[in-house]
């Protein structure tokens, strides 16, 4: 049994996930999203590992409404290094916007659904043994790009415990290998 501290918890955080659904797509940020974020974007991918930093890559994302599309698609380019020897030409598409989902399309079979909450873009996905996340913010005067990954394989289980009259529900902590950021700017 669930103690009420518990259940107290577990509401609020479901209203407040149920606020953050009935709000998608109202604010001016998601209203505006991709077309505010068209353009291309600069700058440096800085890579950290648990040593530090340990490369700097230049880095671009080309964004820009594809001028045959009657559904909505976006150009979602990414470039590191150089776009002779690292181009990625993406699409974004469009699924339900008022519910900020979209899809990362790699044009190699790989679509991956992306999610736009406020000024972010989300999109979480495992490949290889490993868990990746990559947000991008769009800020006032700029872009932040973020990276996160580590093995899918936990590294700690704890929790599936009783104690007193609480229910402790198992958690799985999982690690990180590498953290990537870049923060561009708009050319």
């Amino acid at each position: 049994m669930v103690n009420s501290t518990l259940m107290q918890k577990l509401l609020v955080l479901s209203v407040f996930c149920l606020t953050i659904q009935a709000v998608q797509g109202q604010g001016p940020d998601s209203q505006a999203f991709p077309a505010s974020w068209a353009g291309t974007w600069h700058g440096d991918l800085e890579i950290f590992n648990a040593r530090g930093k340990v490369q700097t890559v230049p880095m671009w994302i080309e964004i820009e409404k594809i001028d045959t599309s009657a559904s909505g698609r976006y150009t979602f380019g990414l470039v590191y290094g150089s776009k002779e020897t690292d181009w990625r030409p993406y699409e974004l598409v469009p699924v339900d916007p008022a519910k900020g989902l979209w899809q990362v399309d790699e044009k190699n079979s790989i679509v991956m659904e992306s999610y736009q909450y406020g000024p972010k873009l989300l999109c979480w996905f495992t490949v290889q043994g490993n868990r990746i996340l990559c947000t991008y913010e769009k800020r006032e005067a700029d872009m932040l790009f973020e990276v996160y990954s580590g093995a899918e394989t936990p590294v700690s289980t704890t929790g599936k415990t009783k104690q007193e009259a609480e229910e402790i529900p198992e958690v799985k902590t999982f690690p990180f290998s590498v953290f990537q950021r870049a923060v561009l700017k708009k050319e």
